[in-house]
């Protein structure tokens, strides 16, 4: 039994998806069964919140294999110790742990390191490990879908910054791999695409999927940091993202790895694949 935290998201449901067609046996973990309604057929959906353990130690009862994924935020410290525990005492052997490109690096622009203490609670826990260190979601891109629908330029707090930003099918299947071969055991994968890439570059790519100019406009850091304010997103979060968003537009996440075609052997898939087969997000 794989028992997936973080299922109904991004990465929980590609991940799920790629087991339940290689015949694992999959459960799901969320905190809405509501959710997980559209998970293949044959995946058992279990309610848990990492603030319960209890929920925690049931839905981890009998896996062999865990995925450890929460949302990122100041409260990951405490999920990913809590989930750990409850994996421990469920017998456990095999933890995947999502974490992200990046952490426990010194840099001149102060990013929340909230994996840092779940990576080395991972590493000291007794059991089989694969940390995996994922670079930017292409589906990130998403975000800008209503803006682009609507003809308006795409706000750009990180300038001409680069990264090597993935496919998240790509980090889902590298997941899948680590949870069901010891080979990847003991391992830390920076996960990036094959390219490195701007605001900018991911617009144009849009355009020429769409065919017409999809256009940026810059985003001061102090309007990024007031907006995401306004939404009403926890200030550590707020204060993380802008410095984030800082430390891209600085160069400081301009990195490439080739780990996804080390695991895969086949090179990582482009942003502009992954613009081709989500292009009706674009268009509506």
């Amino acid at each position: 039994m794989i028992f997936i935290t973080g299922a109904t998201g991004t990465i929980g449901r590609e991940l799920i998806r790629i087991l339940a067609a290689g015949g694992e046996k999959v459960r799901a973990m969320t905190r809405n069964p509501a959710n997980a309604t559209s998970l293949p057929a044959g995946v058992e959906v279990v309610r848990a919140d990492f603030t319960d353990p209890a929920s925690l130690a049931t839905a981890a009862e009998g896996a062999t294999a865990m995925f450890m994924l929460t949302a990122p935020g100041p409260w990951v410290v405490q999920h990913d110790e809590a989930m750990l525990a409850a994996a421990r005492s469920a017998g456990v052997r095999t933890v995947v742990k999502l974490s992200a490109i990046g952490t426990g690096e010194k840099t001149d622009v102060e990013v929340g390191d909230w994996h840092l203490p779940g990576e080395e609670a991972v590493r000291s826990s007794g059991l089989a490990w694969t940390v995996l260190r994922p670079s930017s979601f292409a589906s990130n891109a998403l975000r800008w879908a209503d803006a682009i629908r609507a003809g308006t330029p795409i706000p750009n707090p990180m300038g001409t910054g680069v990264q090597g930003v993935v496919d998240p099918g790509d980090v889902a299947e590298v997941a899948a791999r680590a949870l069901t071969s010891p080979d990847h055991d003991g391992h830390v994968y920076t996960v990036t695409g094959p390219e490195l890439l701007s605001v900018p570059d991911m617009a144009e790519q849009l355009g020429h999927v769409l065919g017409r100019t999809v256009e940026t406009v810059h985003l001061p850091l102090d309007d990024y940091r007031d907006g995401l304010s306004a939404a009403g997103l926890d200030p550590a979060f707020v204060a993380t993202a802008v410095n984030g968003a800082r430390l891209v537009a600085e160069g400081g996440n301009a990195t490439l790895t080739g780990d996804v075609e080390r695991v895969l052997g086949r090179p990582a898939r482009t942003f502009s694949a992954w613009a081709q087969e989500h292009r009706t997000a674009f268009t509506g």
